[in-house]
Parts: C-alpha cells; sequence; structure tokens
C-alpha cells in the first residue's frame, strides 16, 4: 500500500512571474495563495500551483500538466474569447464503459502545453 494519497504542488516555470501570475490568476480564474520574489503561488483545489521564475530558463518545456473542468466546452468559450491560444479543440480521447475522456490543448503565457479534461459521465 502507497503512503501518496494526492499531489499537493506542481511547479510551473515561468519566464515572466507578473504576466505568468496574472494568467493563472485572471484567464483561469485559479486564486492568488501568496507572492514573492519571482514566483507565486495559486489555489487549484486541493491542488497549489507554483509558478517559478527561477527556473526560467526551462519555461515552455514542462512536464505536461491536466487541469479538470466540469464543462469543456463552457471552458473552451470562455478560455478562446479571452485570447488563450487553443492548441487543439475538445475532443473525446477514450470512451470509458461509465464516461467519456475529453481533453483540450492551451497554451499559457509562457508557452507551457496545459491540459484541460473532463470526465463525462454516460
Amino acid at each position: 500500500m502507497s503512503e501518496l494519497n494526492g499531489v499537493i504542488q506542481i511547479a510551473i516555470p515561468a519566464k515572466n512571474i507578473d504576466r505568468a501570475t496574472a494568467f493563472y490568476r485572471n484567464t483561469l480564474g485559479l486564486g492568488l495563495m501568496m507572492k514573492g520574489p519571482n514566483m507565486s503561488f495559486l489555489e487549484c483545489g486541493e491542488t497549489r500551483i507554483y509558478l517559478d521564475a527561477n527556473l526560467s530558463d526551462t519555461a515552455g518545456g514542462n512536464s505536461l500538466v491536466y487541469f479538470r473542468a466540469t464543462n469543456i466546452e463552457r471552458a473552451h468559450t470562455v478560455l478562446k474569447n479571452s485570447g488563450v491560444t487553443i492548441r487543439r479543440e475538445p475532443h473525446v480521447i477514450a470512451s470509458l464503459p461509465d464516461r467519456d475522456v475529453w481533453l483540450m490543448w492551451i497554451h499559457d503565457s509562457e508557452s507551457n502545453l496545459l491540459g484541460i479534461m473532463e470526465e463525462r459521465p454516460k
């Protein structure tokens, strides 16, 4: 049995901390917990998003982060209307017996690729 039971924090590199913080706070609607020199922490459910400009040389080439959406079509419309670059429109990536898994891809302000996912019950 694993002692691990969830993800508490995800670090995302940022080239410009103010621009990245504005994107995650204003465009994605995440709550700002605190801001320090070259870093910001935002709330996303039970997971903290740690924006780190100290790792700026790795911005844009991060591991993929997937955010859960309650309604992917509505998220798509809001993000597109906010000027977010949509890399791939919402589409079904898996049809499971009890749900369909939807995914779309966007770029954040720092060129990191982000997945937006909805698991829709059938």
